[in-house]
Parts: C-alpha cells; sequence; structure tokens
C-alpha cells in the first residue's frame, strides 16, 4: 500500500515523567545504574536522539520535520564515512567513476534489491529520484542540476553541463532513493508519509507519539541485521536522557550526561566515545531583503556577538569542556586549517570575551548605549530571542552564560524555549531572530560541502516559504560565484581552489550569518554490556552519533547483541 500523506501537524506536548517511567518500563534495560545485558538475538536497541516532546509521525526522507528514515529505511547509493577518510561504502551503487573531464558520473547498481513492499529496485528509482530533486529547489539541498539518465535496469549516469566533480560524494552518499512507483504523486516538500516504504535494513513497526520502532527486514539485500528491533524514545530532554542511562533503561544517547569523561567508571554497563566535527552557532535570520526582521539582521550586531563571547566559560560551564576551537571561516580546525585564507585575521574564534571590540564595532554602526546599559538605534532596542528545543539543556545553558557575556557588551540575550517541532518550524519558515544549532561536514574532509549546504542562496527562501539548509537565508552573490566555480574543479587541485575559498571565506567571516560559538564534541553514551560492535579508535567506521542518521543506520547494522 502506498504511504498515506497528509498536512504535517504542528503541535506537540511534553512527555511526562510518568509516561517517561512506562516507556522505560516497557523498553527493556536493566537494573539502576546501567545493568543488564542482551537476552538472544532478538533484543531491542532503546535509543534516544534529544527528541524533545511528542513525535509527530513524517518518513518524507526530504521534508525538514522528518522523525528518521534515513538510511535505516531509505538508503543512498554509497555510503561515505564522516569520522574519517575512507573509500565509500557500496549500498544500492557497486561502483562508480568519472569520465576524465568530470561531466559525466556512472554508477553501477547492485542486483536483485527489493523494496519493502516486494517491487524490484531499479535505475528508474534513481532517476524519478533525482529528477525529484532537480524540479523541487526547496528539496534540493545538495544542488543538484545534472541529467539522471537510466542506461538499463542495473546502470545509471549523471551528466553534467560542466564538470562537476565535486558534485560526486553529495550525488552519491547524500541522497535518499525513493520509490517511483510510490512517489509520482508525492508533495515532497508537503506531504507526510506514515508508512514509509524502502530498500534499508529496517522497516517502521509501531508508531506512537512517545516511542517509535524499526523492526529488521527479513529480505534485506545485505542480510537481517542482529539487532531486530530498534526503539527511539521521546523525552522531556537532555535531563531525562541522563536519568535513563543512570537508569540503566537506554542503550545509546549523543548527548551530555554528568562526568562524561568518566562514564565507565560511573556506569560499567557504559562506555562513552566523543568526536570533534559539528559546529554549533547562533544563526540568524540574516537577510532583511528576504523577509527577516530584527537587529540581528545588521551585520555589526552579528559581529559584535561573535566577540562578546567567553567560550572557555561557555565550554566549562555548558559543555562539560567537550567542545574545541572553531573558525570563522568553518573550516574545520585542525583537520581543514590549509583550506583557512590567509586574508582571514582571525583564524580561529577567540576563546575570551572582548566587549570593548563589540562596544566599538556597534557605535561604529551607530548603535548608542542607553541608560540601561543596552544599545539602541533608531528606536529599536538591541533584545534578541534565541530559539531552542525545550529540555537541550546544554544549549539553555549555553544561551543563559551567552546572556550573562552579552549583557556586557550592551547587547540584551533571552531564550524562547519549544518543542522540536515548533522549533524546526521556526527555523525553516523564518521566523525567528537566532536559533541556536550546529553546521555539520559534508561526505568529504572539506569545507566546500559545508559552504553549498549553508551559504548558498539557492538552498534559502524567502521567509513564511521553508528553506533548505540555508536557514539563516544568506544571500551573497560572491559567494554563489564561488561556489559555482568550486563546483567545477577536481578535489585534489589546491592551487586552483584556493583563491575561491578565499572570496567565499572573506565575505562570511565579514557578514557572519551563522555566528561561531564553538566546535561541539559530539560524545555518544553506550551499553557496551548489551550490544557490541560499537565504533572505536581502532574501527572509525562511521561518525558516532545517534543523529547523524546514515551514520547510525550503519552502526545498526554493524552491531550484534551481547548476550
Amino acid at each position: 500500500m502506498f504511504p498515506r500523506t497528509r498536512t504535517a501537524r504542528r503541535s506537540a506536548t511534553l512527555v511526562g515523567a510518568a509516561a517517561f517511567a512506562l516507556l522505560a518500563a516497557g523498553c527493556g534495560g536493566g537494573s539502576a545504574g546501567g545493568g543488564g545485558s542482551a537476552s538472544g538475538q532478538d533484543a531491542t536497541l532503546v535509543a534516544y536522539t534529544g527528541q524533545a516532546g511528542d513525535y509527530q509521525i513524517n518518513f518524507n526522507p526530504f521534508s525538514p520535520t522528518k522523525i528518521g528514515g534515513l538510511g535505516t529505511i531509505y538508503e543512498p547509493l554509497f555510503f561515505s564515512n564522516k569520522a574519517q577518510v575512507s573509500d565509500m561504502v557500496p549500498l544500492l551503487g557497486t561502483e562508480q567513476s568519472w569520465n576524465e573531464d568530470g561531466t559525466v558520473l556512472s554508477v553501477t547498481l547492485r542486483e536483485g534489491v527489493t523494496w519493502s513492499d516486494g517491487e524490484p529496485f531499479t535505475a528508474d528509482d534513481v532517476v524519478f529520484t533525482f529528477d525529484l530533486l532537480k524540479k523541487t529547489p526547496s528539496i534540493n539541498n545538495i544542488g543538484y542540476h545534472g541529467k539522471a539518465t537510466a542506461v538499463d535496469d542495473t546502470h545509471v549516469t549523471f551528466t553534467f553541463d560542466k564538470p562537476a566533480f565535486v558534485k560526486g560524494p553529495d550525488v552519491l552518499s547524500n541522497t535518499p532513493i525513493v520509490p517511483e512507483h510510490l512517489w509520482q504523486d508525492v508533495n515532497p516538500v508537503e506531504d507526510v508519509v506514515e508508512e514509509p516504504v524502502g530498500t534499508g535494513a529496517y522497516m517502521l513497526g509501531e508508531f506512537k507519539p512517545q516511542a517509535f520502532t524499526y523492526t529488521a527486514n527479513p529480505d534485506y539485500w545485505g542480510g537481517e541485521p542482529a539487532v531486530k528491533d530498534v526503539r527511539y524514545l521521546a523525552l522531556s530532554g537532555n535531563q531525562a536522557g541522563a536519568d535513563a542511562i543512570a537508569a540503566g533503561t537506554i542503550d545509546w544517547q549523543t548527548g551530555p550526561i554528568p562526568d562524561i569523561q568518566n562514564t565507565h567508571q560511573n556506569f560499567p554497563a557504559y562506555d562513552a566515545y566523543t568526536q570533534w566535527q559539528n559546529q554549533a552557532v547562533l544563526a540568524t535570520c540574516s537577510d532583511a531583503e528576504l523577509g527577516c526582521e530584527g537587529p540581528q539582521t545588521d551585520p555589526a550586531v552579528r559581529k559584535a556577538l561573535y566577540y562578546a563571547m567567553d567560550r572557555e566559560q561557555l565550554n566549562k560551564l555548558a559543555f562539560m569542556d567537550t567542545g574545541n576551537e572553531v573558525s570563522p571561516t568553518f573550516a574545520l580546525t585542525p583537520s581543514q586549517d590549509d583550506f583557512v585564507s590567509d586574508d582571514v585575521s582571525e583564524a580561529v574564534a577567540p576563546m575570551q570575551a572582548d566587549p570593548a571590540k563589540a562596544a566599538q564595532i556597534l557605535e561604529d554602526a551607530g548603535w548608542a548605549k542607553g541608560g540601561d546599559g543596552i544599545y539602541a538605534k533608531d528606536g529599536e532596542k538591541l533584545s534578541l530571542t534565541v530559539e531552542v528545543v525545550t529540555g537541550w539543556t546544554d544549549y539553555i545553558t549555553a544561551i543563559d552564560t551567552m546572556a550573562s557575556q552579552a549583557k556586557e557588551a550592551g547587547i540584551q540575550l533571552q531564550a524562547a524555549q519549544s518543542s522540536w517541532n515548533e522549533w524546526t518550524e521556526k527555523k525553516g519558515s523564518g521566523r525567528y531572530e537566532l536559533v541556536i544549532d550546529s553546521l555539520w561536514q559534508g561526505p568529504a574532509p572539506d569545507p566546500f560541502y559545508l559552504y553549498t549546504y549553508f551559504f548558498d542562496s539557492g538552498s534559502g527562501a524567502k521567509v513564511g516559504e521553508t528553506s533548505g539548509n540555508n536557514f539563516a537565508r544568506y544571500d551573497n552573490p560572491v559567494v554563489d560565484d564561488a561556489l559555482a566555480e568550486l563546483a567545477g574543479l577536481p578535489l585534489d587541485d589546491a592551487a586552483a581552489r584556493q583563491p575561491h575559498f578565499d572570496a567565499i571565506q572573506t565575505e562570511i567571516v565579514r557578514d557572519m550569518p551563522y555566528i561561531p560559538i564553538l566546535t561541539g564534541g559530539t560524545t555518544s553514551v553506550w551499553k557496551t554490556a548489551k550490544f557490541t560492535g560499537w565504533p572505536s579508535d581502532d574501527d572509525l567506521y562511521a561518525f558516532p552519533a545517534v543523529w547523524s542518521a546514515y551514520d547510525a543506520a550503519e552502526i545498526l547494522k554493524k552491531l550484534q547483541p551481547a548476550g
């Protein structure tokens, strides 16, 4: 049966303590302190992604309000490991190659794959998916503009008007393939998919607002996974997640717990693992011409906030010293330092606050300090609201800390907490002043992908319309032109590429539509007493975060019950 679709719902409620207790009791686990081990091959893995408030069912892989399905249900052609430089892992595709000038990418598809409704997977599904991206700009977050052609059932070519080497990783590993026979009449922007059909190792089982379950696909082309059921819980936030770790009732979360550096000593059934990749930011609705309103549309305000932050204090108070330096260029430091332009005066953001410099920037832009110590301009007080998800305790603490720091620079800052669904809607529609969030890396260790995702005007939108990844609504022709030039150059031609990185970085450091906070230490806490095969320094086969969907899907396939 075709997945039912309807208009997305907007409301959400928090899960109360009683509801959590019932969920925990029904999800397996063990004694307090993280005891308990898997009982047989049908053990359920219980995960928490940070979802604060009830789930609203939506397994449309292109929707900004999707709650899951990427990788687990809907697979890309290949898997690209963001955690380390390595070859792509074949999934629906088995081989790929470019022609000499980078205008044709040829892909061989896996034979014998079926959709979970029993229909065969063919090259026509791949062509349909990429045609869908091309004709729907708001879901085309990879900036795909090629022409996909089915040579036969197991071979596809992607043809581009000019060299497109850098598009390869996104085309191959960052696009979920959907079935043409079910998606021909779907609106990929607005429709909610309740009964997803994919080629992945898992299918949707039971759904309730407080939790949903994936069940293993017995006909999966790679063999039925050993973890037979995966249950995702909706809790009330980070504290509930930490409490569940202490009680031993969840098996995997990527989020803070007290004294996280000593997880195994405190909870012997668990271990913790940290990677530094996602860059925490205060994202701004930046472009007044696109409908953004508020003081943050002034680049001077954004730059002043940048210098008002004491990042050492933020790291200590909000992130338990798990954060790392961040570059205002958003080249990942230190692994991408070679990409940082010599024209950028600060390769990394200052770790101490400089309120005097922040004040000077504001005064040079025409802001004047009022009697209450807060700046104002043209009758508008420099007061800003930061949107955050209820229960995200680390981010809430970060905002509270930044508010105190910003006040020293004459800026008023306050948090507005809402459910994840409401927060996502505000972010996607542009109805906000500031949002605390993270920018993520692309499918290769290269800043081109982050720039394409978050700074390309093509994935922005007017306020009130749903944006792609460029939810700051940044619109800069210089950046767009440089991205277009980079798209035609081989990834290994550093000399030809660097002038375009220089151009991008000059613009985004000056304009700062995303205000850098820190590079977040992404720490997962997982139950090693119940499952084996988690990523490690010796085998970092995927980025170890439960909310990094494609990576999590690979981890779920790799795990084995320990019982």
